[in-house]
């Protein structure tokens, strides 16, 4: 039978934490100063989370660590961690900590729970929507450029247009993904822009890319150099609509792959958002792999 109960000395499960989600990172083609810089930024939160410990008869099977905390106006949880020991796997143990996560939460006022995967998690959460995946790949030489695609610095007078633009893309994504409302995207999206480039195209470490084919505007990038160690941030690669489906997503991307190399960086790393299928499989196809993978769901009230 598993049962759970929350530990008070997490040493043990932190060790064993960071050490498995290390191992994911590089595994996904992070360098080992990227990957330890993530992880930093992991380590900030562990201390308010709650870890409980999974025991079968017993003995222990595993792990799970959970956390609520506000979000955007309102409560939600986490789960940061559910993990069964590999002789373990496959006796329902995975099952019933997940269950017992969604009850906590549930019973300290969260209406969602999210979790971050980076490594697949089988069936054990289909039910969850994916709201987003960081994916990154290694530019070990420069990429071949398409045909008829160049690359140029965006002017002065174009940006005031392509931020507009950005900024209302960026609120429909997040809008798509199921992850915060239309008020809280736009929101979101003002104070995100606001802290990336508060210098616009002056901003340190920034590249603002306008792409053209034939003498005509296709599309625009814009990445952040620097963003880890060795790695550059692709904040956005972006075709005009009327331009897709002719294979120019790829050359955004090869513009944004010499653009990492010429800044020294060796790896781009992006996010696409769920629901965005069609970038999920340009990025498979061009051999980005998956970092990390965000989902949610919903929970009920208490007694509902």
């Amino acid at each position: 039978m598993t049962e759970l109960s929350i530990l008070g000395d997490t040493a043990h499960w932190q060790k064993d934490f960071e050490r498995r989600l290390l191992a994911s990172y590089t595994t996904a083609g992070l360098s080992e100063a990227a990957a330890e810089r993530m992880l930093e930024d992991v380590r900030a939160d562990i201390g308010d989370w709650s870890v409980a410990e999974i025991t079968d008869a017993g003995m222990r099977v595993g792990h799970v660590a959970v956390v609520v905390a506000e979000n955007h106006g309102a409560l939600a949880g986490r789960i940061g961690d559910l993990h069964i020991d590999a002789p373990h796997t496959g006796r329902g143990h995975e099952q019933a900590a997940r269950d017992w996560a969604q009850q906590w939460c549930a019973e300290r006022g969260a209406r969602r729970l999210n979790i971050r995967l980076t490594e697949p998690a089988g069936e054990l959460f289909d039910g969850y929507g994916v709201r987003g995946q960081l994916r990154t790949r290694r530019i070990d030489s420069p990429p071949t450029p398409l045909a008829g695609v160049t690359a140029r610095p965006m002017t002065r007078a174009e940006y005031p247009d392509w931020l507009a633009l950005e900024k209302a893309a960026y609120v429909d994504d997040i809008v798509r993904s199921g992850s915060l409302t239309p008020e809280e995207a736009v929101r979101k999206s003002d104070r995100d822009f606001g802290e990336l480039i508060p210098q616009g195209l002056a901003t340190p470490d920034n590249t603002f890319l306008v792409l053209e084919a034939r003498g005509e505007q296709i599309g625009t990038g814009w990445l952040k150099h620097r963003y880890l160690p060795g790695v550059t941030y692709g904040y956005s690669l972006h075709i005009k609509e009327q331009h897709r489906g002719k294979g120019y997503g790829r050359a955004a991307m090869a513009a944004g792959e010499q653009a990492t190399l010429e800044a020294g960086d060796t790896a781009l790393m992006f996010t696409v958002w769920g629901g965005n299928e069609v970038a999920m499989n340009l990025y498979t196809s061009a051999g980005y792999h998956v970092v990390e993978e965000s989902r949610s769901i919903s929970l009920p009230h208490p007694g509902a």
